[in-house]
């Protein structure tokens, strides 16, 4: 199984994530590959295999200044994804209210619209709630793993 996780980040917190993730690759069976989503767009999309989006919330819930260019082509390069199956890592701080992990549900949502299938449910990992976030986005990948290789 390969599994390419695209990282937004600011602060190099949601790039934690995914380093702790890529570690399991061996406990999940498959091959994890870890991309910046600096510079990227809708063409990542192309490659084979499953998608982890791993990004943080900047602003007011907004996806972080590297994973601009790629939320962007969603829009201008628009098509349609239905060949692609993902899961969503979406970090924030809950005290933000309305804006909690906007980053991440934006672009489950455009991604949604494009006809992409997400696999399971999103993993939110809020700073005001732990301290150790990669502890429990692995957990959340070992139970995503099964879920992803029972939906076929």
């Amino acid at each position: 199984m390969q599994i390419t996780i695209l990282v937004g980040t600011m602060h190099g917190n949601a790039s934690s994530v995914a380093q702790a993730l890529q570690f399991c690759a061996d406990d999940i069976g498959a091959t994890i590959d870890v991309l910046p989503m600096d510079g990227l767009d809708i063409t990542v999309f192309d490659q084979p295999g499953t998608f982890i989006i791993c990004t943080s919330t900047t602003g007011v819930g907004d996806v972080p200044d590297n994973a601009q260019a790629l939320f962007h082509s969603l829009d201008a390069q628009a098509k349609y994804l239905g060949h692609v199956r993902y899961g969503l890592v979406a970090l924030g701080d809950s005290s933000y209210g309305d804006s909690y992990l906007g980053g991440g549900k934006q672009f489950d949502e455009r991604l949604r619209d494009l006809g992409a299938q997400r696999v399971g449910e999103i993993c939110g990992l809020d700073a005001m709630e732990t301290s150790q976030p990669e502890d429990d986005a692995v957990a959340w990948l070992k139970a995503w793993a099964v879920q992803l290789a029972t939906a076929g």
